[in-house]
């Protein structure tokens, strides 16, 4: 596996390390790790150099210098070989080179699983430059699949100020059930009216041969009855998108010309609904589940119309880009409630040590992350001044009472010994008072750690934080989490806030 015997002297002709990166990469002398790559009937073979993948990431140096090595060669079904090689070109070369939105997306998943931040910074800026009306719905499907909280904020950006080109893209029509149902969950939406909305579901449902009742098989595996049968399942059908639509915003005129004549709704459907939009009054329910507002979807501000021309060059997206981001700048001032340290113990991790701790608090807060404390450095790095600093690698998540994962984030950088460090998740999360949520960090590095005893309540700026207290062994597992970073949510009333989707994410800013 050493590959072909090189020419004589190659290593003169090439000045840079990049260069020489490529030559090894290109050749594959001295190779000593093997993957395959992609699922048939794609998939690659490819050699790389141990040394020079684990310098570079923290996945790949626990996957040949860690305790759990993986066998050569190394199986990589979920990443395309296109991606994978683009990944390595970066890795041996620093070189990256986008193409297309379908690239930077493979290559963005690739980035995220082997936790290389810069490049995985670059493959987001590219699709954000690269957003247009008629892949907004597909990189939404991916910013949400592999949790980009601030691609996803842009993609509904885009939905909703240009809903009408959205809507009238083919591509539309294979988007999944879910994103459908995320538009009609929308206050905000730049359509005509509500007959855009049923218009473009109709469409959806004959391309995929759905009547209302039915299931759509790329949500289910294709385990979908006849047509017209209903599903006795959970999973969302065209029925579900149906009940979302606000059919009283319109006028009878409007209903009886359009949805009236649709075979998506049954004819009992037709009469409770045109009865409901001539009179309100006469006591005829809708039918259930049905949508029963009257109010039309707000139109989205003109922002981007009256900020800057559109120019769509990519260098004008991205610069636009930072001209949205500075114009939303969040201003939210963040605060850190700290436990009181009442004692600590020394606690040694020898592979893996996960803390966690159960909280609840007393207001509505967003929370943005945690503080954690550092190593302590052994009897043999005490006087060594070159080891001031180590690298720290831990991942850290927050969890809804029902063990649901809300948010999370991987943490690799140099820090100082002795210190605390700020662990910021990757967006903040909407915390409602008195309701229990978990917050836990797995730190992967081996060294000495700090483990403290605190009362089970800390209070900051007026919010109190109650600490479940820990028993028997839990209670050695609380004690790493040393602060909660947090902020009172934009808006005095958060269900007003309409970028506070559900009952606890939040997008607090654009960006």
């Amino acid at each position: 596996m050493s590959g072909p015997n090189p020419p004589c002297d190659w290593q003169i002709s090439r000045k840079l390390v990049k260069e020489r990166g490529q030559y090894l990469l290109e050749t594959g002398i001295w190779s000593d790790c093997r993957f395959i790559v992609g699922s048939e009937p794609n998939q690659q073979v490819l050699e790389g150099h141990k040394l020079f993948l684990a310098m570079s990431s923290p996945v790949f140096e626990a996957m040949f210098f860690g305790g759990m090595a993986e066998k050569d060669p190394i199986a990589i079904l979920d990443v395309q070989p296109d991606a994978f090689k683009a990944l390595l070109e970066y890795i041996y070369t620093d070189k990256i080179n986008l193409t297309s939105f379908d690239q930077a997306c493979e290559l963005c998943y690739g980035a995220k699983k082997y936790m290389l931040p810069h490049l995985l910074k670059e493959c987001t800026t590219y699709l954000w430059s690269d957003l247009y009306p008629k892949n907004a719905c597909r990189a939404y499907e991916f910013a949400k699949l592999f949790e980009e909280p601030q691609l996803l904020t842009k993609c509904i950006r885009i939905i909703r100020d240009q809903t009408e080109e959205v809507l009238a893209e083919t591509s539309f029509e294979d988007v999944e059930l879910s994103t459908i149902l995320t538009i009609l969950d929308q206050d905000v939406l730049n359509v005509k009216s509500e007959l855009d909305l049923f218009t473009a579901v109709c469409k959806y449902a004959a391309k995929h041969n759905q009547t209302s009742g039915a299931k759509v098989p790329r949500l289910d595996d294709g385990l979908g009855g006849a047509s017209g049968e209903r599903s006795n399942s959970n999973q969302p059908t065209i029925r579900t998108a149906i009940k979302k639509i606000r059919f009283l915003t319109l006028t009878p005129q409007q209903f009886a010309e359009g949805p009236g004549k649709s075979s998506l709704l049954s004819e009992p459907d037709k009469f409770a609904i045109l009865m409901n939009i001539c009179s309100p009054s006469a006591g005829t329910s809708m039918p259930e589940g049905f949508c029963t507002l009257t109010e039309r979807r707000s139109k989205p501000h003109k922002l981007y119309s009256e900020t800057v021309p559109m120019d769509t060059s990519r260098t004008s997206m991205i610069q636009f880009a930072s001209l949205i981001a500075e114009t939303f700048k969040d201003s939210t001032k963040k605060m850190i409630c700290n436990r009181m340290l009442l004692r600590t113990t020394d606690c040694m991790n020898t592979s893996v040590l996960d803390c966690a701790v159960t909280f609840s608090c007393d207001k509505n807060v967003c929370v943005y992350g945690v503080k954690v404390p550092a190593q302590i450095p052994t009897a043999d790095e005490r006087y060594d001044p070159f080891s001031m600093v180590y690298g720290e690698l831990l991942y850290a998540h927050l969890l809804d009472a029902e063990g649901s994962r809300l948010t999370y984030t991987h943490f690799t950088s140099r820090v100082q010994y002795h210190s605390l460090v700020e662990i910021s998740f990757n967006r903040p999360i909407y915390i409602q008072k008195n309701k229990m949520y978990k917050v836990g960090v797995v730190l992967n590095k081996t060294g000495c750690y700090p483990i403290g005893s605190y009362p089970y309540q800390s209070t900051c700026n007026g919010v109190t934080f109650t600490f479940t207290q820990g028993q028997g062994g839990d209670s050695v597992r609380d004690g790493l989490i040393r602060s909660i970073i947090f902020a009172f949510p934009p808006s005095s009333n958060p269900n007003a806030n309409p970028e506070i989707p559900g009952d606890h994410n939040i997008q607090p800013s654009l960006m």
